[in-house]
């Protein structure tokens, strides 16, 4: 599957309608997001069970603001509408197909679980503060 161009009106649903996405955050000015375009293209043909969707920094700067991107690129990674990955900076191939690996190994039924427990405790304090 190629990349998917992602802008404001269709990053929500991209996130919300699919299980696993990819995000490039991007800009054609920029000498490491040229570098690894390539790997990044490479990597969708082969895992067409993940979406994996580009963000034009340039041309999306509200997109790119509402997630606090300061430098490119930045990769994200969202499973069942979770953030799982954000960091700058490009990978090598290998390196990004370990990412994958990773995410796709990953037991979301514990990290929800997680998140449940977390969000609870996080309420636990509130009311023990008031």
């Amino acid at each position: 599957m190629a990349t998917v161009t992602l802008t404001k009106d269709n990053f929500e649903s991209t996130i919300t309608d699919n299980d696993t996405v990819i995000v490039d955050f991007w800009a054609s000015w920029c000498g490491p997001c040229m570098q690894f375009g390539p790997i990044f293209e490479a990597a969708s043909q082969e895992h067409g069970d993940i979406v994996f969707g580009k963000v034009d920094t340039e041309d999306q700067q509200e997109l790119a603001q509402s997630f606090n991107i300061r430098s490119i690129p930045t990769l994200m990674v969202f499973r069942e509408n979770v953030l799982l990955y954000s960091q700058p900076g490009s990978l090598p191939k290998g390196m990004f197909a370990d990412l994958i690996g990773q995410v796709k190994a990953l037991d979301m039924e514990q990290v929800h679980r997680q998140i449940a427990e977390s969000e609870h405790t996080h309420e636990h304090d509130e009311e023990a503060a008031s």
